[in-house]
């Protein structure tokens, strides 16, 4: 005897599960009917097992999709990061400086504003256009309790205070420049890809890197659009 022909609605009397519920598990239209023709109306147990198995086997072929996709955006993330790295020199210049620890980069506005700002109205200093002010890290960067030195260019030496110290800083010959738009913290990710990009084509750092502050809180309340500059000097290996 054939095989019963049956309409899609009268697999909806299928025993404990439904169509829809089969057809979620990955069983066919075809693999219905059969099921339909069998006296259990249910899938056996090697049945399911069998689909367990092709799920692992299709989630292991996802995962190592997923894993080379991730890896051609980083890739490609990179590359085009590094390819807004520009090299220029830098100008001898004079600084007003104050160096301090603060607990994070968030405190580096209330430092500027509350304490450097003053002092250096204080003192008399002239500040030329456009503005140039920068910070140094001292002893490497990390996200907290920063040995931090603030730097702004001055047009010439005052006298030296407790809080603000004048500096004659020497010209860069060279210096390799990131920009990075965004909140500080996305500083420290780029400080590490830009090292491993000078180290790859053969530069090595020449003095402390800076970090150049162009737009912040002071004139922008969108955090995405503040716009730091990293300088590193550095010379050819």
């Amino acid at each position: 005897m054939g095989k019963n022909k049956l309409k899609i609605g009268e697999f909806s009397r299928l025993g404990r599960v439904t169509v829809r519920a089969l057809k979620s598990m990955g069983y066919s239209l075809e693999e219905i009917r059969d099921l339909w023709d069998d006296e259990q109306h249910f899938p056996t147990v090697e049945s399911l097992e069998e689909k367990i198995r092709k799920c692992e086997d299709e989630l292991a072929v996802l995962k190592e999709r997923k894993r080379m996709l991730k890896a051609v955006v980083a890739s490609q993330k990179k590359l085009h990061k590094m390819e807004k790295v520009y090299f220029e020199s830098l100008p001898a210049i004079t600084v007003a400086s104050h160096r301090t620890i603060i607990p994070s980069f968030d405190d580096l506005g209330r430092l500027c504003y509350e304490v450097i700002g003053p002092e250096m109205a204080r003192l008399g200093c002239e500040c030329p256009e456009p503005g140039y002010c920068y910070t140094i890290e001292h002893g490497g960067y990390k996200p907290q309790d920063i040995d931090i030195e603030y730097c702004e260019k001055v047009t010439k030496k005052g006298t030296d205070s407790a809080l603000i110290k004048f500096k004659d800083i020497p010209a860069v010959p060279l210096a390799a420049c990131l920009k990075v738009f965004g909140s500080y913290d996305k500083l420290y990710d780029n400080y590490v890809e830009l090292f491993a990009y000078l180290e790859k084509e053969g530069y090595k750092i020449a003095d402390a890197p800076r970090a150049v502050y162009i737009d912040g809180i002071w004139n922008q309340e969108d955090a995405d659009k503040w716009l730091t500059i990293i300088q590193v000097p550095v010379e050819k290996a």
